[in-house]
């Protein structure tokens, strides 16, 4: 990288994060958009990216406010609980999952009859279960709404409220293990040619250059950004909340100098939408698919995750080891970075169509 490409920016900072002149000082700006708890058919409506503590001290009391309304069994050990989570420092969107599944399974054991949580039985749970399966729910929301529930059932038990049996043969769901979709080659330099607006490029470039969840980066600060050393710091995942560093690379820096020329520098996240001070996840899902139509892959199922898939697929193409990729990734498991490799090793491919030549060509060796 050119010094001179570097002009526009305060040189005292170039060895720290991201210089301090792109940024405002007047926190009086801040964004702080209202947080709509409500519940339709006991749905809870997602949490903006850009919560605040403050927000999870409202979302906290809303949820408290609206279970106290409802007609529930155990709906007292619910508002502990809720105060308990909130006590470990849950994320807002954590409180919101946890009591719309709550609400459900609560909804759903009064309507056998029992009226006090202690009533409870595994007969309950699978119950509940086969429900939600009748009602056509995917396998993941079934998971995710059952580990809520089991979560609490563990809650009840250390508070002697609900029998320990409950966890001694947990009901386990077989689900699908499916590949992770990465955009082909040829596609990605199609996206990528119909992307004129120059934070829309940097923004895409990003994503697909660092394998950043689109989260991480719409919470991604100027400050978290350093322009010389061509890294981000994400002080804490959007999914784990572990910290870690991500690296791009020159095209992602080249698209990125273009748009901090451009961007307001009284904006303190990187990324932001027009009157906002952050750029919802909405705005960008839709911002991705106006290009997928304009490239003419509206039919190919791409989303805004495959490119973290793509570039998890592009490292393992070009033998980075599974370790070093899991640290970048953000993966807690091991396991979770080893299906890519499912997906992009090649070993087997070449065996594959090295033996059929054979077979085809009649080279059959019994002895082989």
């Amino acid at each position: 990288m050119q010094w001179e490409q570097l002009s526009f920016l305060n040189p005292d900072s170039l060895y720290q994060s991201h210089p301090f002149d792109l940024r405002s000082n007047d926190k009086s700006e801040a964004f702080s958009e209202p947080i709509d708890s409500s519940f339709a058919h006991n749905h809870v409506q997602p949490i903006n990216n850009t919560a605040q503590p403050g927000d999870r001290q409202e979302i906290l009391e809303r949820l408290l406010e609206k279970i106290s309304q409802q007609d529930l069994p155990g709906k007292k050990y619910v508002e502990h609980y809720l105060r308990y989570k909130y006590r470990r420092n849950c994320k807002a969107r954590t409180l919101l999952s946890t009591t719309g599944s709550l609400m459900q399974f609560l909804s759903f054991f009064r309507t056998s009859g029992k009226r006090k949580l202690e009533q409870l039985s595994r007969e309950d749970l699978e119950a509940f279960v086969e429900d939600m399966q009748d009602r056509g729910l995917k396998p993941e929301t079934v998971r995710t709404r059952l580990c809520a529930v089991y979560a609490f059932v563990r809650y009840g038990i250390e508070q002697k409220v609900l029998s320990h049996e409950l966890l001694e043969r947990k009901i386990r769901l077989k689900m699908p293990d499916r590949l992770p979709r990465a955009i082909d080659p040829q596609d990605v330099d199609k996206l990528l040619s119909v992307i004129n607006n120059t934070r829309d490029r940097a923004l895409i470039l990003l994503l697909l250059r660092t394998g950043m969840r689109i989260g991480e980066l719409l919470n991604c600060t100027v400050d978290d950004v350093d322009i010389q050393r061509q890294k981000i710091f994400i002080y804490q995942s959007d999914k784990t909340s572990v910290g870690r560093v991500v690296y791009y690379s020159e095209d992602a820096q080249q698209a990125l100098l273009a748009w901090l020329r451009v961007r307001d520098p009284y904006k303190e996240k990187l990324f932001y939408g027009q009157g906002r001070q952050s750029l919802c996840y909405e705005a960008a899902r839709s911002m991705f698919n106006k290009y997928i139509h304009k490239a003419g892959l509206q039919y190919s199922g791409y989303t805004l995750h495959c490119l973290r898939h793509t570039f998890a697929t592009d490292l393992l193409n070009v033998r980075m080891p599974l370790e070093c990729l899991r640290v970048l990734l953000g993966h807690t498991n091991l396991e979770v970075t080893r299906r890519y490799a499912r997906l992009t090793d090649t070993t087997r491919e070449h065996e594959y169509f090295k033996a059929m030549e054979r077979i085809l060509k009649g080279e059959l060796d019994c002895d082989d």
